[in-house]
């Protein structure tokens, strides 16, 4: 007896790393209503994590509710989270803002430590059913382990959580995706190392395949970042039985000529919700604070004393480019914090050596350095922008040579020593080698979660006589 004839076919429509550009959200959900429309009832959509940030007016002012409302109105089958989902909203509130998802959350490699198992809202794989065809999902967030931990959560190996899925639908159903928010790299391991995985999807890295990567049996797809594109995989078989092979996979752009009118309506409400919502006033102060991202800035030197207060150490080195803009005399709100410092940063403590502070601030008066455009870990700034410190004085040349225009630093009064070792308190993106690679140098590293960096600087507003400690010169001519 051969194999029964009966040709299936299956449409697999995804995105990722959205992050919140809800500016094309009502166009990706236009291109899927098509894209289902045509393959008819053998389609799944899914979606490969970061769809939220909240460096968004929405998200943020929702804590997320708004991204949800389109994922159920988009009509997402499964989503995976990223680590904007995991790590820059809290457990309660994805908890809470999850309950009225009506789709899956599945990811394998996340568990509560206190039960040791997985939140009630997550699945480690789910199997689903279309035109006949059963599909077994799994997937995975990257493993952030030390920052999930201060959340209460534990990020185990991901190769090793997918792998064991993978054996449980193994048997089960006809064909296996795995939602990867992990980065090439590691989908190609995933492809090379785990038997059984039909289609990788994958986020994480924004890269961008416009035909599957194929390795072995195992097509790995990516479809690039902020809803330019969805992705279409088209995957058949000629007899119940086989195996399923990819025999289309593209990326399709996203038209923005295109609308779904729902979607569009709940986006707007959403953007007037989150406004009404920022407008809570966090301080009144009797003057304006600018910025510069060449030079020394009271706004600048306001965050960098909101990090030493809150870290508690005597040294604090910011970036000016995590603030947009100068900040107003007059009332202060959220939505104006938001505005000015949108990304989803947290502040952390290194130990770091005289010689390695010294390189990173002779680096920060370069311009190579203050006006370089930087992308990623969090950060959401347009420039690098200059070192503000606080705790530190600095004498320079502005016309010395590059490297030597430095000519002497002070902490407490004394000359920094070049082989001491300071507590310093400093910006997360630093430690992953992320703009002043020097930073990244500092060890016992101490991240502090859950504040982000505004969450800081609207303490600092509250603090007595803050505004006119940012006034003070820290850099020297």
């Amino acid at each position: 007896m051969g194999f029964e004839s009966n040709k299936q076919k299956l449409t697999i429509l995804y995105t990722n790393d959205i992050h919140s550009h809800f500016e094309m959200m009502s166009n990706v959900a236009a291109l899927i209503s098509r894209e289902k429309t045509a393959a008819g009832d053998t389609s799944i959509v899914l979606d490969i994590g970061d769809h939220m940030d909240r460096a968004s007016v929405e998200t943020e002012g929702s804590m997320g509710q708004a991204n949800v409302d389109v994922i159920n109105l988009t009509g997402y089958d499964a989503i995976t989270i990223g680590n904007n989902e995991g790590l820059t909203i809290s457990y309660d509130v994805l908890e809470h803002v999850y309950a009225g998802l009506q789709c899956p959350v599945v990811c394998c490699n996340i568990r509560e430590t206190e039960s040791g198992r997985p939140p009630s809202w997550m699945k480690q794989h789910v199997i689903l059913e279309r035109g006949g065809i059963s599909i077994g999902l799994t997937g995975a967030t990257a493993a952030f382990a030390g920052f999930y931990q201060l959340l209460g959560w534990e990020a185990g190996d991901p190769v090793e959580a997918i792998a064991e899925q993978v054996r449980a639908l193994q048997g089960q159903c006809d064909i296996v995706i795995v939602l990867s928010h992990l980065g090439l790299t590691i989908d190609k391991r995933l492809a090379e190392q785990v038997e059984g995985i039909d289609v990788v999807l994958g986020g994480h890295t924004h890269h961008i395949l416009e035909e599957p990567l194929m390795i072995g049996k195992t097509a790995v797809c990516g479809a690039g970042k902020f809803g330019q594109y969805v992705g279409r995989l088209v995957m058949e078989r000629n007899h119940v039985g086989e195996r399923f092979t990819c025999v289309e996979g593209t990326l399709l752009p996203v038209d923005k000529s295109l609308m779904e009118p729902i979607v569009e309506q709940a986006i707007l409400r959403h953007h007037e919700l989150a406004k009404e919502k920022l407008t809570e006033a966090v301080a009144v102060i009797d003057r304006s604070l600018p910025i510069h991202y060449e030079e020394e800035s009271p706004f600048a030197n306001l965050l960098a004393q909101a990090v030493l207060q809150h870290t508690g150490t005597e040294i604090a080195i910011v970036n000016s480019g995590q603030l947009l803009g100068p900040l107003p005399e007059g009332e202060i709100s959220t939505g104006m914090l938001h505005g000015l410092c949108p990304s989803p940063i947290n502040p952390c403590i290194v130990k770091l050596r005289g010689e390695h502070i010294y390189q990173a601030l002779e680096e920060s008066l370069l311009p190579e350095f203050s006006g370089k455009k930087i992308m990623g870990f969090g950060f959401r700034g347009y420039l690098l922008g200059g070192l503000a410190v606080d705790g530190l004085k600095i004498q320079y040349d502005k016309d010395g040579e590059p490297y030597r225009k430095i000519t002497q630093i002070y902490f407490k009064g004394q000359p920094l020593e070049w082989q001491r070792e300071y507590h310093v308190g400093t910006l997360d993106m630093f430690t992953f080698k992320i703009g002043y690679e020097t930073l990244a140098l500092g060890t016992d590293t101490v991240y502090m979660l859950p504040e982000f960096i505004r969450d800081l600087l609207r303490s600092e507003l509250s603090r007595t006589g803050s505004l006119e400690a940012s006034m003070v010169p820290r850099w020297i001519s």
